[in-house]
């Protein structure tokens, strides 16, 4: 059975974003945007991990956990929240949450997060390119629903990907993991919002396996489906 996660989180279109990341891992998601619909949910149902965000329109993220705690429930929790600062940070970590996320964050950041929380119960990405090139229905979520929006979008990120694909292709050749390796990192964020399902699992894979050479052609060969389709 896929797992069950409650998504706590008041803006529309992260929300949006968020359950969709949630949705394609795979997972069923509850969703809510106050601390009082989020305790109905929480005392309703069970899940198998919580994501509040910290602030919300009646009251935050860590009152919210507070009360699910002193009604018995362990269910475990991360956070995330605008701020930087690492003092807020450790009061959450404090406050009991087992991580937290700095928003805006990638999709991948998102799952890595949940897969590091629930483990095993959490499908790993297929490794045999059978992502479709492009996730409609993701980035449609991400851009809440706004088709121009995601058309604007993808034009710049198709506008720069060649060229990012060649600083790759050229650190790699020169054994500069760093060069590389940043630029991989603004990809997998730009690859969740826009869609481009197929590139950024090739990404991911490149990134964890920098120095694998069929890593580094499955990179160039999705960039080329990507520009193409």
């Amino acid at each position: 059975m896929k797992p069950r996660l409650l998504l706590v989180e008041d803006d529309p279109a992260s929300r949006a974003f968020m359950a969709a990341v949630i949705a394609a891992l795979p997972a069923e998601v509850d969703t809510a945007a106050s601390v009082g619909a989020a305790l109905t949910l929480a005392t309703s149902r069970e899940h198998a991990l919580w994501l509040f965000d910290v602030r919300l329109p009646d009251g935050d993220g860590v009152e919210l956990l507070s009360q699910l705690r002193k009604q018995g429930l362990s269910t475990p929790a991360l956070a995330h929240t605008a701020s930087r600062d690492p003092d807020e940070h450790a009061a959450l970590l404090q406050a009991g949450f087992l991580a937290t996320l700095i928003k805006p964050f990638a999709a991948a950041e998102l799952r890595e997060a949940i897969a590091g929380t629930l483990g095993s119960r959490i499908a790993a990405t297929p490794s045999d390119g059978s992502a479709p090139v492009w996730d409609d229905d993701g980035a449609l979520a991400a851009m809440n629903g706004n088709r121009e929006h995601v058309a604007a979008l993808r034009s710049m990120f198709l506008a720069e990907l060649a060229d990012q694909r060649s600083v790759v292709m050229t650190a790699l050749a020169r054994g500069d993991s760093e060069a590389a390796r940043t630029v991989l990192h603004r990809l997998k964020a730009s690859c969740g919002f826009v869609g481009a399902a197929s590139l950024k699992a090739a990404v991911e894979r490149l990134d964890a396996a920098m120095h694998d050479r069929a890593c580094a052609d499955e990179f160039a060969e999705a960039v080329r489906r990507t520009l193409a389709g």
